[in-house]
């Protein structure tokens, strides 16, 4: 019976130190030899595997969980102190962010009661979707891309729609001056002039940028969305489509549910390969295209969370246009 009952002792013992040894190694408290009659191992070999004073009154963990179980422990534990230091730091970069940005946001209402001509660009994944939906929603204005335009251009049957359709058909590259004639023939439209509009990723190049200014098109503000380029890979990569319900999922930022996962589909191009080549040819031009625009350009930093990056444009589209 006393054998039984010492047999029970040391199991809920056993079960109780589980519980508490990944909460034990405090460098500033008191360690103590342990007991039993066991020689413990040196610490330079376990080093905070001995029990502490307050806890344990000098139970020696290795003797009772063994060296594999409480290697294990002390393992969770670093990982669960580096993810906590890894957090931190994460959230202090994100501090500094915020306040390199801080002293630009003076306006926290969106609204300005005129026409506005905004242009935004931003490389693949820089979250210039998500603002280009702010920015219409909030302002009223008409979004304009060039491929929606080329589209609309062509359905339309309209002369320079014709033209752009007969490169596309044949494969070709769309020349800049039938995608200049598409943008400036959509911008002299009514909701254009009534409601302003916002050019999104256009002009693309320095030649674009000075033909817009050619043709008498110009903006009141240039939104620039910077993303480093690992960051805008991580987000590329991730990216998978519900090809039931066209939803968009990231595997780390946007996980999926377990039951669509299976049936969910890559983008050809959504590698990190092809994502360096249509970055490389984004650096190329872009820094020439705000040189055109350095006047009403704005720079933000793309990594701050959605909403942030709204006050920022908030706070921008006002001050530009009160000047």
């Amino acid at each position: 019976m006393a054998k039984s009952f010492s047999t029970i002792a040391i199991l809920a013992l056993v079960l109780f130190a589980s519980e508490r040894a990944s909460a034990l190694y405090t460098p500033k408290q008191n360690l103590v030899a342990p007991t039993f009659g066991i020689k413990a191992p040196s610490r330079a070999t376990f080093g905070p595997l001995y029990a502490v004073e307050d806890d344990w009154e000098g139970v020696d963990l290795v003797k009772l969980l063994g060296t594999n179980k409480v290697k294990k422990l002390q393992k969770k534990r670093q990982r669960a102190r580096n993810n906590a230091i890894n957090d931190a730091a994460a959230e202090l970069a994100l501090e500094e962010r915020r306040a390199a940005h801080a002293g630009s946001v003076v306006a926290e209402s969106p609204h300005v009661g005129k026409a506005l001509r905004l242009i935004i660009a931003g490389a693949p994944a820089s979250g210039k979707g998500t603002q280009c939906a702010f920015i219409k929603e909030n302002y009223g204005v008409v979004h304009l891309s060039t491929g929606d335009m080329l589209r609309a251009a062509v359905v339309a049957g309209t002369d320079v729609g014709k033209q752009a359709k007969d490169f596309m058909d044949s494969g070709k590259l769309v020349p800049d001056e039938v995608i200049i004639r598409v943008v400036t023939s959509r911008l002299e439209e009514a909701d254009c002039k009534t409601n302003g509009w916002l050019l999104d990723g256009f002009p693309r190049t320095k030649a674009q940028a000075q033909a817009l200014a050619d043709a008498g098109v110009s903006a009141e503000c240039f939104i620039s969305l910077n993303v480093p380029d690992d960051v805008l890979i991580e987000r590329v990569v991730g990216r998978r489509t519900d090809p039931v319900t066209g939803k968009i999922y990231h595997m780390t930022f946007s996980p999926p549910p377990v039951d669509v996962l299976d049936r969910l589909e890559q983008r050809s191009d959504d590698t990190e390969e092809k994502c360096r080549v249509r970055l490389e040819q984004f650096h190329a031009n872009v820094e020439a295209v705000k040189g055109s625009y350095k006047d009403v350009c704005v720079e933000i930093d793309g990594t701050l969370p959605p909403d942030e990056v709204q006050k920022v444009i908030a706070s921008f589209i006002s001050s530009k246009v009160q000047a």
